[in-house]
């Protein structure tokens, strides 16, 4: 069975605040294969995160 975009979702959401398990990688990794919009969600994750953390850090 393929990972719903909201699961996906979930687990990115996870992923920033901790390291997923293997089987969960896995399967955000078979869905982001697939989903484009998943990979945007995720490009826009990494942005914001890295935008915090120069704000944060004062750069």
């Amino acid at each position: 069975m393929m990972t719903s975009c909201k699961k996906a979702s979930e687990l990115m959401s996870q992923g920033q605040d901790r390291a997923l398990g293997t089987l969960a990688k896995l399967q955000l990794r078979l869905h982001l294969l697939i989903c484009e919009r998943c990979r945007r969600v995720t490009r826009q994750l990494e942005f914001l995160r890295a935008a915090i953390r120069r704000y944060r850090d004062g750069d």
